[in-house]
């Protein structure tokens, strides 16, 4: 088992989480993808194997799971939210054509919150940065 499974495992048992065969996939699901899927995404990716799961039982685990700092969500206006297991310093871009979502890491932005605060007069809590584009796929369709 990676050792980040066995620590959310450690935190979910800490906070006295009780862990099912599904919390168990859908956590084992999130850790071992870098696409960054939705709610419904997981449902599907899971229900062949768990017949008796419900989106419903996605989103409900997905609510203890971001509640715990296991899971980031991520809104983008009207989309469906997307969700991140990955809790390191990283950034993202986004294409505007077919929405997929990529990790790229960058130092993180500390001043960036500290000008926030000052200026603000905010208790900033944490940033997030996204990039805007054309991934290489659509971008080569749109160059044909």
């Amino acid at each position: 088992m990676d050792s980040r499974m066995e620590q959310a495992l450690t935190k979910l048992k800490a906070t006295g989480v009780r862990m099912t065969p599904q919390r168990h996939a859908i956590l084992a699901y999130l850790l071992n993808t870098m696409t960054h899927p939705t709610a419904d995404e997981i449902y599907k990716a899971l229900a062949p194997r768990y017949p008796s799961m419900s989106v419903a039982t996605v989103y409900n685990n997905l609510k203890v799971y971001i509640e715990l700092g296991l899971v980031r969500e991520m809104t983008y206006g009207d989309h469906s939210s997307r969700f991140d297991a990955d809790m390191s310093d990283h950034y993202h871009a986004l294409c505007e054509e077919c929405g997929k979502l990529v990790d790229f890491v960058y130092k993180p932005l500390n001043d960036l919150e500290i000008t926030a605060g000052v200026e603000t007069g905010f208790l900033i809590k944490s940033h997030r940065v996204e990039v805007y584009g054309l991934c290489t796929d659509c971008a080569a369709v749109r160059q044909v």
